[in-house]
């Protein structure tokens, strides 16, 4: 993990390049591997328990958002941005179809309750989303809207 991760003008240490990446096949096969390294990379940062399952289900949920508009044999690929305190994991497919997400959704709602942030980031030929969470150890952690604890 770097010591001072790139951060935007609101702060947040999600852009530049990513403390880790791990690229597979755009398949949901392959979504238990995102899950888990998600949940090894939280416990690295200290994250309690209900954080990092809270985690590994937004993030299984982000996965299922973007796969059904992957192209066709196209890799999912997932970059994870690390503070103390926060995790942050993007999610992303080649997709050539532009696509909206329903926010109305059970899928988005589930994503949005357990995450600190998510949003969806549509881009030119590719679907991304992210998700970001802010440990509840953390010292100057907002309080997630959802979170019965």
């Amino acid at each position: 993990m770097s010591e001072e991760s790139p951060q935007d003008a609101s702060g947040r240490p999600d852009v530049g390049r990513a403390d880790v990446e791990l690229r597979l096949p755009a398949d949901s096969a392959y979504v238990s591997v995102l899950r888990t390294t998600t949940a090894g990379l939280a416990a690295r940062l200290d994250f309690t328990i209900d954080d990092i399952e809270d985690l590994r289900i937004a993030v299984g949920e982000a996965s299922a958002l973007v796969l059904p508009e992957a192209d066709e044999g196209s890799d999912l690929v997932c970059r994870f941005f690390m503070s103390p305190g926060r995790l942050t994991v993007s999610v992303t497919v080649a997709a050539t179809t532009p696509h909206t997400v329903d926010y109305d959704s059970f899928g988005w709602q589930v994503l949005t309750t357990l995450a600190s942030e998510a949003a969806l980031e549509p881009g030119e030929g590719e679907l991304t989303v992210r998700v970001a969470m802010v440990s509840d150890l953390a010292d100057d952690s907002p309080t997630r809207a959802g979170a019965h604890r």
